[in-house]
Formats: structure tokens, sequence, C-alpha cells
């Protein structure tokens, strides 16, 4: 499995969405011959976020939304890094008319595929921006360190990043925070994914035989030296850091079941952090 990951990674994200394609090709002409699938679920070989079941993880998300962010009905929701759209559609059915949604993402498929898809609801907008990143956008020159969110100050009361900051480097995670702090509005809330290192998590590495951050830069881990943004794990002493400097207050953290935690007791295979303003 390693070794397969390290192959898919050398890959450019072309000829990953190729293979992608390929691999779920017969299921995905099953799926559009039945009508199995269900709505505003994309085919599995156009799905780069995540591993899982898409449609489970996007509600569960949301479920922490709503329990651990207080999000309601009638809130703004901006999803940096939205895909294609694991988010959006359990938002789609539980945002009301006065409620907004706002994804924006580097991969142009995927923003392709939630702007056809979701033109019956109003309030919902899916914005590409092309910035450099070694897996997903190596082609382009725009630096996510310094980019701007094409959101106004305070607009929103929920600003999600879900496996965003797993694939980003020190000085790009910064800027984000301080962007997120910029856009949410008074008491607003973020919802956040990481790779956080412990003391615990950082034991389960060390005792690991073939850990899967094992390329270590201080404050940072890497996964693959060659692709630094394919997978990112940082201490947590550092996002706390970088948190308070964007004027960020961490209001709660959850460990992931990727360091060995029990997947019973985890909200997600990634750690999670919820921020407020």
């Amino acid at each position: 499995m390693k070794l397969l990951r390290k192959a898919y990674y050398r890959l450019l994200p072309g000829q990953r969405s190729l293979v992608r394609r390929l691999v779920y090709l017969p299921s995905d002409i099953l799926g559009s011959l039945t009508g199995n699938r269900p709505r505003l679920v994309p085919p599995r070989g156009k799905i780069f976020t995540g591993r899982g079941d898409f449609v489970a993880a996007g509600e569960a998300f949301l479920q922490n939304f709503i329990e651990l962010c207080g999000l309601q009905p009638h809130h703004r929701v901006l999803d940096v890094g939205c895909g294609i759209g694991r988010v959006a559609r359990p938002l789609s059915s539980y945002l009301s008319r006065e409620g907004r949604y706002e994804g924006i993402d580097i991969v142009r498929s995927g923003i392709r595929w939630c702007s056809k898809h979701y033109r019956d609801h109003a309030n919902f907008s899916f914005t590409h921006v092309s910035l450099q990143n070694d897996l997903y956008n190596p082609g382009s020159s725009s630096p996510a360190d310094s980019f701007c969110f094409p959101c106004l100050d305070s607009d929103f009361d929920l600003v999600v990043l879900t496996s965003v900051f797993t694939h980003m480097q020190p000085a790009e995670v910064e800027n984000y925070l301080a962007e997120t702090a910029r856009v949410l509005d008074r008491g607003g809330h973020c919802f956040a994914t990481f790779f956080l290192i412990t003391e615990k998590s950082e034991a389960f590495l060390d005792n690991s035989p073939r850990p899967f951050f094992a390329h270590r830069h201080g404050d940072y881990f890497l996964h693959d030296a060659r692709v630094k943004n394919a997978n990112i794990a940082y201490r947590m002493g550092f996002v706390q850091k970088m948190a308070r400097q964007a004027g960020l207050r961490i209001k709660s953290c959850h460990e992931g079941w990727w360091s060995g935690s029990p997947r019973e007791e985890c909200l997600n295979f990634q750690d999670v952090m919820v921020f407020t303003r």
C-alpha cells in the first residue's frame, strides 16, 4: 500500500485523475445506467477528496458543524477546499434560503462539476482559484501564502477547511488562518482538520515500523520528501502559536484515528480543531 501511494503521488494531477476514472469506470457506468447514484453525488472516478463513503463523510461533517460549531440553517458558510461537494451536499438540504454557502478550490474539475449540479441552489456558489500546490496544482505560479480569500471581512458564521492544512506548508497555513479570522464574523467558528503531532502521536510514529510521517522538519513532518504537499503534520504548539497570531481562539480539539486511537472514539481520521473569533 505504501509503495502504491508513493507511485500515485509521483503522477501529475491529470494522470491521477485518469487513473481514478479508469478504476471506477465500470461502477460509474453501472450507476448511471441504473440511476442508483444519489442526487448531488459525483461519479466515484471524479471524487478526489479523501477515502471512504462520500455521502456518509459529508453527513458526519454536518453533524460536527451543528454540535461543535453551533451551525444554524440561516448561517453563512465558507468552504475552503470544497473539492467536489462533499460538504456542500448535506448543507444543500440544511441551510435555509436565508443561509448562504460559498466554496473555493484549486481543482478546476471539482468547481466545474459543482457549478453545474448546484444551479438550482441560488444561495450556493463555487469559485476556482489557481494556486500553486505540488500535489494538486503544480503548474500554477500563484503562491497560497499570499492568497486573499475572495470574500468580505466578517462575512461568515462558519469557515470549513477539511483536509486543507494537511496539504499546506507553514507559511501557507499561517496565511489561511489569518484570512479565516478576517472573514469570520465576531463569534463565528472555524472547523479545520489537521495531522497534529502531540506527545501521543509522536510516540505512535516512533513505534511504527513504517511511520506515515517519516521526514521531520522541526515544527512539521512530511509523508513524502519529494511531494511536500502530499501529507503534512504539524506540532500542536506550532498550530496554537499560528492561531493566536491570527486572532483565533481554540475552542476544542479532537484527535483522529490516524495516530492509533480507537476509531469509535474519534470524529474523523484526521485531527479536528475548532476555532472561534
